[in-house]
C-alpha cells in the first residue's frame, strides 16, 4: 500500500487573509475515484460547486490545512513559511510519496525538494514530485487545490461580512482596489488581516501620507 500526498495553496498572491497550505492524504490512491468526485485544479471549479466537491472528496481521503496568517507574512519569508508548513504536514502525515504543486521557478524546484528532506526526520524520507500545474496533472493535488480554495475563500467571506467588499483580495481586483484607496484615505493603522509589506499596501501608505 503506498500512501500519497498532494499539497497546493490558495492566497499567495493576495493582500488580504491568510495564505492557506492543504494537504489531501490517501492510503491508497485511486486517480479515478478522485477525478469522479471533481478534483481539479480548484479555479477550474465553478465556485458554486467547490463545497460540494470537497465534501464528496472527504469520504476517499482526509484533508489536512495549515494557515500562514498576515502578521507571520509580514515578518517572514513567505517561501520559507509555505516549506515550514510543508513539512508539518509530511511529519504529521508521513506519507511513502508527495506531489506539490511547484512553489516557484522550474530552475528552483531541486534545491525545494532537498530543503524539504533535510527538515525531516531521519526515520521519514517519502519519495517527492514536485512540478507547476500539479494540481491539474494529478487527482490528489486537485484534491489538496479544493481543500485550500474552499477555507480560504470561508474565510475572505468572513471577513467582508466585517469590513465591506474586500473582493478576491488579490492586487488586479477592483474591489479590492477601492476596498484599499477607501481605508488608505483614512490613514488608519490597517487591520490585521492586511499583508502590510506587499507593495500594493506600501504605495497607497506612502501616498496617503501626502
Amino acid at each position: 500500500m503506498r500512501r500519497v500526498l498532494g499539497i497546493d495553496e490558495a492566497g499567495r498572491g493576495c493582500v488580504f487573509g491568510d495564505l492557506v497550505v492543504a494537504g489531501y492524504f490517501v492510503e491508497q490512491l485511486d486517480d479515478v475515484a478522485l477525478r469522479a468526485a471533481g478534483a481539479d485544479d480548484s479555479k477550474r471549479i465553478p465556485a458554486e460547486r467547490r463545497c460540494q466537491v470537497r465534501d464528496a472528496l472527504q469520504g476517499l481521503g482526509r484533508g489536512v490545512v495549515r494557515r500562514i496568517t498576515p502578521p507571520r507574512i509580514d515578518a517572514g519569508n513567505l517561501n520559507r513559511l509555505e516549506e515550514e508548513a510543508i513539512v508539518e504536514l509530511l511529519v504529521e502525515l508521513r506519507p511513502d510519496h508527495v506531489v506539490i504543486d511547484a512553489l516557484g521557478h522550474p530552475s528552483t524546484l531541486r534545491a525545494t525538494a532537498d530543503r524539504l528532506l533535510a527538515a525531516l526526520p531521519d526515520d521519514h524520507r517519502p519519495t517527492l514530485t514536485i512540478e507547476p500545474k500539479a494540481d491539474r496533472t494529478y487527482a490528489v493535488v486537485g484534491a489538496a487545490s479544493v481543500f485550500a480554495k474552499t477555507l480560504r475563500d470561508e474565510l475572505l467571506a468572513e471577513l467582508s461580512t466585517h469590513h465591506g467588499e474586500l473582493g478576491s483580495g488579490y492586487p488586479g481586483d477592483p474591489k479590492t482596489k477601492a476596498w484599499l484607496q477607501t481605508w488608505s484615505r483614512t490613514r488608519r493603522p490597517w487591520p490585521d488581516f492586511v499583508r502590510t509589506k506587499w507593495a500594493t499596501v506600501t504605495d497607497l501608505q506612502q501616498t496617503s501620507l501626502f
